[in-house]
């Protein structure tokens, strides 16, 4: 059984004072609990950035520190090698929508039994706060100056999730604990590919998108009556970027995932699979015209 004390940070953290990282640490911690899964059947696959913290902050837990925009592929890698760990990706909206879309985008396609949890604060907050594939057009920083400000529209990962395969999909706010939890768990005990957009402020750069702003303009899909089934009805709600934004679980289905289509071994898993290289040769001998 995991204890608190277990997944205690073994380093100092260092995130800006009332950051939104801090609240989704501590709902991963939670997340952990309420699952009870032995720490080493846990991995985190984290990239660069504020975000990519997140191993060096929660005790116990494996965890792969990768390049900027890799956490995705580097988990697969890991799920498919053992199929026995809970694989739990930890990356920025700079991180994933920037160079790491792709790997979203065909990772969902592909429908990999791993999880995403993206860290969404519209700013590359470890860089001095440039703005990120995530922030709304008009919106003004160091690297944006009005007018006319970030010269384009923001990227939507709850629209690329669903549009290109992934099988849960949610966007939490990392002030709601409680929900925010629930959905972490759900996610991770989810066959298929599961992404959630967690919205989160950074105190020090973004001046527009803050705790206060996500506490006025954000309201539940469940207690709105949505159905997770309903592709286009959840599209319709994740099209919805500005005024009252919906939060919650959109799209939820069963799929087959990834390694159900693959030749994998299925004794052990393919981390402790031995090839006989006789039986290569003879495949090999057996192409040659």
């Amino acid at each position: 059984m995991t204890t608190p004390e277990q997944l205690e940070e073994p380093q100092k953290v260092t995130w800006c004072t009332g950051c939104g990282n801090f609240g989704i640490l501590a709902a991963l911690k939670k997340a952990v609990l309420e699952l009870d899964t032995p720490v080493h059947n846990l991995v985190i696959s984290s990239g660069i950035g504020c975000s990519g913290k997140i191993p060096h902050y929660i005790g116990g837990v494996n965890s792969f520190h990768t390049l900027h925009g890799r956490p995705i592929p580097i988990a697969t890698g890991i799920h498919m090698a053992n199929k026995n760990l809970d694989v739990i990706v930890h990356a920025g909206d700079g991180d994933t929508l920037g160079e790491g879309l792709g790997h979203l985008i065909h990772t969902a396609r592909r429908n990999v039994n791993i999880v995403v949890f993206i860290h969404n604060n519209g700013v590359m907050g470890l860089t001095k706060g440039q703005f990120s594939p995530a922030a709304p057009r008009g919106y003004v920083s160091n690297t944006s100056p009005p007018p006319p400000g970030a010269p384009m529209a923001p990227a939507n990962p709850v629209t690329q999730a669903i549009t290109t395969g992934a099988t849960y999909v949610a966007r939490g706010f990392s002030g709601d604990q409680k929900a925010l939890v629930k959905m972490m768990v759900e996610a991770v005990k989810h066959k298929g590919f599961a992404v959630v957009d967690i919205l989160q402020p950074c105190q020090t750069w973004n001046r527009q998108l803050t705790w206060k702003f996500y506490n006025d303009n954000t309201y539940s899909l469940q207690e709105n009556g949505h159905d997770v089934s309903n592709k286009l009805e959840a599209l319709e709600k994740a099209l919805v970027v500005e005024d009252q934004i919906p939060v919650g679980v959109f799209y939820k289905v069963d799929a087959p995932d990834l390694a159900a289509g693959i030749a994998l071994p299925q004794d052990v898993p393919l981390k402790d699979h031995t090839t006989n290289l006789k039986d290569v040769q003879q495949i090999i001998d057996d192409l040659i015209i």
